[in-house]
């Protein structure tokens, strides 16, 4: 399978399930209400932990399958090592469970700031939340082997089947079954089940056979420990830092509050979805560059992907930041959630615009093998950011807390693209300041706000989105034209 096939694959994938993620949000909020969803909430927190209970052997065994794909593996001694990794992840899911299960009453009742629910209620939905966060655990081992094994086509299928049976379902279920957040859960739970069972069996049927049955290898596991440890340590970093303010406002924050900032977080979130697919697609070219020793290729790469970027995760920032109330009450079709909601996601948008402006020069950090910077700037960031969130949230709220990424990320745009550059590209960096990041900024802002001064109110739902739709269009070829690079390959796809 091409790598150009594969990275379409990786971007529709992607992009079709956070869409199946956040289409039906105002229908989970209509039929649960705004307090259950912050459950969801919680649940999202569980699902971005399992990286730290893996220790490091999900990407450890990506890398192997591609290893074996490359000849370094033979068919048993791959299979050793996947049933290695599936006996201690089965074991880890399971103790997982039962812990959640143990803890869910306590959880339930001490932990969070319950006002309308029952606490019965939020205790069951916490022990079948433990049951499907398990199912999700052994789900990624599954996923990481068929990337390793360059099977991203049939991966993103699947997953992108499950991903709207789990949204389309969950709709059926609470408006034809019962409209409760433990049925919420349990559907869940029937979805995970049937991915894991897909996706080991795809793998397993990708794998040649071998002269035995798999058996647990502890010479096999021993072999990825180093490559384990040192990815482990990079995501309990990268996990203290996007999900340290969840798990404190969970505490801190009535739960009708905290489900107000994690709606606020996960459309905010959506930027990703667009900064991902040009990292990862331009990953592996800084890393064939630097192996070549081609440095004018590198910068003229590096520059190029900055400010695709810039381009397409900042123009969709500055849509977020500047209309960010009509395309909330445009979606939610809720005047109340709306207001409750909107600030909270334009900081956070701020905040995540910036963050994924670092992208790019961390890929091209990690293709030269450097990952001590990013490990002593991200513990330093931990360092600074709990006793930030717990002084500021008692009085500021989640609000504080928003801004409080802002300034962190604000930290990590001056100093590490600084210090980067002291090692790195030395005579790039004002170009990547000016160029690549301020300048198109600068252009959508300006765009985007003559685009909300021109809007007319009253349009209704058709009429709005229609608008909105063409402001996000001219927000995002103005950027476009104001980035040389960008400008210069849409130049060549018009005619004369």
């Amino acid at each position: 399978m091409s790598l150009k096939k594969n990275v379409i694959a990786n971007c529709l994938g992607q992009g079709w399930r956070a869409l199946m993620g956040l289409a039906f949000i105002p229908l989970y909020i209509q039929y649960l209400g705004i307090e259950a969803y912050g459950l969801i909430g919680i649940f999202t927190i569980l699902q971005a932990w399992l990286g730290l209970l893996d220790l490091g052997m999900r990407p450890a065994l990506t890398r192997e399958m591609a290893r074996f794909a490359g000849g370094a593996h033979d068919a048993q001694s791959i299979r050793d090592l996947l049933r290695s990794v599936e006996v201690i992840v089965f074991a880890i899911a399971g103790a997982l469970a039962l812990g959640i299960l143990a803890a869910s009453g306590w959880l339930a009742s001490n932990w969070l700031g319950v006002k309308n629910l029952p606490v019965e209620t939020v205790a069951q939905a916490f022990a079948i939340m433990g049951l499907v966060t398990a199912l999700q655990f052994i789900e990624n081992i599954y996923v990481s082997s068929i990337v390793g094994l360059q099977r991203q086509v049939r991966q993103n299928v699947v997953t992108g089947l499950m991903a709207t049976a789990q949204g389309l379902g969950a709709i059926a279920v609470l408006a034809w079954v019962s409209p409760t957040i433990k049925a919420f859960f349990i559907w869940q739970g029937i979805i995970s089940l049937v991915t894991v069972a897909l996706l080991a069996n795809l793998v397993y049927r990708v794998l040649p056979s071998a002269p035995r049955p798999a058996r647990f290898s502890k010479a096999n596991l021993i072999g990825i420990r180093r490559f384990a440890a040192g990815t482990t340590a990079i995501t309990i970093l990268t996990l203290l830092l996007t999900q340290t303010d969840k798990i404190l406002l969970s505490r801190l924050l009535p739960l009708e509050s905290f489900a107000h900032y994690t709606l606020a977080s996960v459309v905010s979130g959506g930027l990703f979805v667009l900064a991902s697919p040009i990292s990862a697609a331009y990953y592996p070219r800084f890393t064939e560059l630097v192996t070549h020793g081609d440095e004018l290729a590198l910068r003229a790469a590096y520059h190029q992907s900055a400010q695709f970027m810039t381009v397409l995760m900042g123009s969709a920032a500055v849509v977020l930041m500047v209309f960010g109330d009509r395309v909330l009450l445009l979606w939610t079709a809720d005047p109340v959630l709306t207001r409750q909601t909107a600030p909270l996601m334009t900081v956070l948008a701020l905040g995540n615009l910036f963050n994924g402006l670092t992208w790019i020069p961390y890929q091209m950090q990690i293709a030269h093998g450097w990952t001590a910077l990013t490990i002593q700037v991200h513990s330093v960031a931990v360092a600074v950011l709990v006793p930030a969130i717990l002084w500021v949230t008692p009085t500021y709220g989640g609000l504080g807390t928003a801004w409080v990424w802002v300034i962190l990320n604000v930290g990590y745009l001056v100093f590490a693209i600084y210090f980067m550059h002291r090692r790195l590209l030395p005579t790039e960096k004002w170009c990547w300041y000016r160029q690549d990041t301020f300048v198109p900024l600068v252009v959508a802002v300006v765009a985007a706000e003559v685009c909300r001064w021109a809007m007319p109110d009253n349009l209704g739902r058709i009429g709005e989105l229609s608008i909105l739709i063409a402001s996000s269009s001219c927000v995002l070829i103005t950027a476009a034209f104001a980035a040389p690079l960008v400008r210069h390959q849409l130049a060549q796809y018009v005619p004369r």
